[in-house]
């Protein structure tokens, strides 16, 4: 399996700037292959100042930035991108917009299929996984699925506070944390450590730097 993800649990660290906290990891997982970033701003209302904030950062990575609303044909500017990074906001409204541009299909044959690099934060982490059931977003608009992109065969919980002894099926990354999988390797990453939930089995804790490839498996 070809699949190269990076999977962050929110954009911004407090005391600091949009994706100042895992910038470093954001370059490496890139690399100097990429030139050209898809991204995609659906989950928040002002697409192109989003986009802009998306830019700005990424150009001092090394990176250009294209956002997919400026594109004549969304599903093309996926088909032909060389990454795709989708940001933060409200993951209803993101995974509604990824469905009305039939672009979920797209997305995930060019990540699975293709190995294009696919990096999410806060809600693009939500839709890369089986369903967005475990977003802590309002419900602002409604999607015709709950089923989402599926890159993982698991849900996450960005933005992880507090432990629900009730919750299943769930990985809670808590923020400054952030899940890279390369192929059928899954690593933890950042400054912060996640909770597995499992049905039937006591929540788990893990540190930065463990080996979660066993996830992959489900």
């Amino acid at each position: 399996m070809k699949r190269r993800l990076l999977l962050v649990s929110n954009s911004t660290l407090h005391g600091g700037g949009y994706l100042d906290h895992c910038a470093r990891d954001v370059k490496r997982f890139f690399g100097r292959d990429v030139r050209r970033v898809l991204f995609v701003p659906y989950a928040l209302h002002d697409r192109d100042a989003y986009t802009q904030t998306a830019r700005d950062k990424f150009r001092t990575l090394g990176y250009e930035v294209d956002g997919i609303h400026e594109a004549p044909d969304p599903a093309h500017a996926v088909r032909t991108a060389e990454a795709i990074f989708i940001g933060g906001g409200n993951t209803f409204r993101l995974l509604k917009s990824l469905y009305d541009n039939q672009l979920v299909s797209e997305i995930r044959k060019r990540v699975m299929e293709d190995g294009v690099p696919y990096m999410g934060s806060s809600a693009g982490t939500n839709v890369a996984t089986v369903s967005i059931s475990t977003t802590n977003d309002m419900p602002i608009v409604c999607p015709p699925s709950f089923s989402s992109i599926g890159l993982v065969p698991f849900n996450i919980n960005p933005h992880y506070l507090d432990p629900d002894p009730h919750s299943r099926h769930m990985g809670g990354l808590r923020e400054g944390s952030m899940l890279l999988v390369e192929g059928d390797t899954a690593t933890l990453l950042g400054t912060t450590r996640a909770r597995l939930f499992t049905r039937g089995q006591p929540t788990v804790e893990y540190e930065p730097g463990s080996d979660l490839s066993f996830l992959l498996t489900g």
